[in-house]
């Protein structure tokens, strides 16, 4: 098959996700077409099956925000017109299923009739996707893709009760390669980040208000008190002046390490002792996700997608939003009891299996085949 796979190019969850799906479909044999406005930070590397296309959006005063759908639109009419694409794939609802509709018009006016799989991932269902300004577009769009999949069954229950859809959701989760990790080489450099018997604590995200970053720095500073550790920090977004102010004032300057955005998550994982993830509001929880497949328990709200994916006393712990001491009391425990912090490792682990990157990448064949199959596609 040939699949153009529309996604942000970040290190969001989305585009991540978007990123290893395709890559991982490229080497099954299917070529895939990324076209976003920059190639997708976990683009490895082109080449004769795996492609990137840049949507240009050129700038005109006329326009006080440059139309970057109507961009869209028309790279996706040319690249599915000069590669003889079989399908669109688009991960986040806004702007992308509504451009990617836009271009299945502007191809079946010229006799080329492609199906669209629309994949939701979060915040374009559960934030922005029901605000007022954006809520008709987006129903709009998942009733007229051929397919919708949600990353987990929270946010299925959320999109269908946000936007009663005519469309069926179906649920394809989040992924994650097993065999990247099962044989990794022992021990990881701890050294680099910490000297002695220092615990480590780790927390990823884009340091927007729901992932309470405030709050991973509440917990850090309780268990600071009992226990001998530092905190890593990873990623950038806008509270996070807010996070090295909160450091200043706490007196967790040396204990506390910003590293903003890193291409190395996988290498600090693979030496952290709890992931702390309080967030507000999680629809798959793929962090949390990342970090059980190191062996790492997580500390978790129990919000959305998060209890499907992380266990309370498997892999981790799950307590209400913003109890922080709850949280800090959960990750001394863990961390002063040799045998139980072994026992989480080892249940993180084996839950992080369930979505071996295999059986999900079957899924979406699946699902493809079957589109593909209801669809008259024709080059006019």
């Amino acid at each position: 098959m040939k699949i153009a796979i529309v996604c942000y190019p970040t290190f969001g969850g989305s585009g991540v996700v978007a990123t290893e799906l395709g890559m991982a479909l490229s080497s099954r044999g299917h070529e895939i077409h990324f076209v976003t406005y920059r190639q997708p930070v976990r683009l490895e590397a082109l080449n004769k099956r795996l492609f990137f296309h840049e949507v240009h959006v050129p700038e005109y005063d006329l326009f006080q925000y440059q139309p970057y759908e109507l961009a869209l639109s028309s790279r996706l009419v040319d690249v599915v017109k000069q590669h003889q694409i079989d399908l669109l794939h688009v991960h986040y609802a806004i702007p992308h299923a509504y451009a990617a509709y836009m271009a299945k018009k502007m191809l079946a006016d010229q006799g080329i009739h492609i199906p669209l799989v629309t994949t939701l991932h979060g915040t374009d269902i559960t934030l922005v996707g029901k605000h007022p300004f954006y809520k008709t577009a987006v129903t709009f769009s998942i009733d007229h893709s051929d397919a919708v999949t949600a990353v987990s069954e929270s946010l299925k229950r959320d999109t269908i009760s946000f936007f009663n859809p005519k469309r069926e959701v179906e649920v394809i989760p989040n992924f994650i390669d097993i065999s990247r990790y099962e044989n990794k080489e022992e021990p990881c450099p701890r050294s680099m980040i910490v000297s002695g018997e220092e615990r480590i604590l780790t927390h990823v995200s884009n340091f927007r208000p729901v992932k309470r970053i405030i709050d991973v720095l509440q917990i850090f500073k309780s268990v600071r008190q009992r226990v001998n550790a530092k905190l890593l920090m990873i990623g950038e977004g806008p509270e996070k002046s807010k996070a090295q102010q909160f450091v200043e004032d706490n007196d967790l300057d040396g204990h506390v390490i910003f590293l903003g955005k890193s291409n190395q998550i996988h290498q600090i994982l693979c030496f952290t002792d709890i992931f702390l993830l309080p967030s507000e509001q999680e629809s798959f929880g793929l962090a949390a996700l990342e970090a059980m497949v190191h062996e790492v328990p997580v500390i978790s709200t129990d919000v959305g997608g998060l209890p499907e994916v992380n266990i309370s006393g498997v892999s981790g712990y799950l307590f209400s939003v913003g109890d922080t001491q709850a949280m800090a009391e959960k990750t001394i425990e863990v961390l002063q009891n040799d045998s139980l912090h072994q026992q989480l490792k080892k249940g993180a682990f084996e839950q992080a299996k369930a979505y071996n990157l295999p059986e999900v990448l079957d899924q979406y064949e699946r699902l493809y085949t079957r589109i593909l199959l209801n669809t008259s596609y024709s080059i006019g």
